[in-house]
């Protein structure tokens, strides 16, 4: 199994260097070929997110589209790869934070219903009632 940190799905998502796209690319297809398993995790989901809205400017919907590419690559392996599914989601239908999306899914399996926050978008969530201190 090997690790797949961020910027090589930032290499292959956005082409920015063709030829090292390119290698990316190879290397998927190389490790699919094989049955290799590959592994990366929420963080590096959770970053990739960020610097595709942050850096390149992507709409919240190329995002998603990116993100559930990578998403559902067969032999990818993600401790909450269903989680993830769903964040991209609400992230997307609810206009919030890829974190706050995170954050309320995180609390909904976890039954918690009260947020102690500032953020607005946490108002956009039927499950969660925001209480500012």
């Amino acid at each position: 199994m090997k690790f797949i940190d961020t910027n090589i799905f930032l290499r292959f998502l956005t082409d920015d260097d063709p030829a090292i796209a390119k290698r990316c690319e190879d290397m998927f297809k190389l490790a699919l070929k094989k049955n290799e398993p590959l592994y990366t995790t929420d963080t590096v989901i959770v970053e990739l997110v960020w610097v595709l809205e942050s850096y390149y400017g992507l709409s919240k919907q190329a995002i998603r589209e990116k993100i559930e590419k990578i998403l559902n690559t067969p032999n990818l392996q993600c401790p909450h790869k269903d989680l993830l599914f769903e964040c991209i989601s609400l992230y997307t239908i609810k206009n919030i934070d890829f974190v706050d999306a995170y954050n309320a899914l995180i609390m909904r399996e976890k039954d918690i219903k009260i947020v102690y926050s500032y953020d607005t978008h946490f108002d956009r969530i039927s499950w969660i009632k925001k209480i500012e201190p």
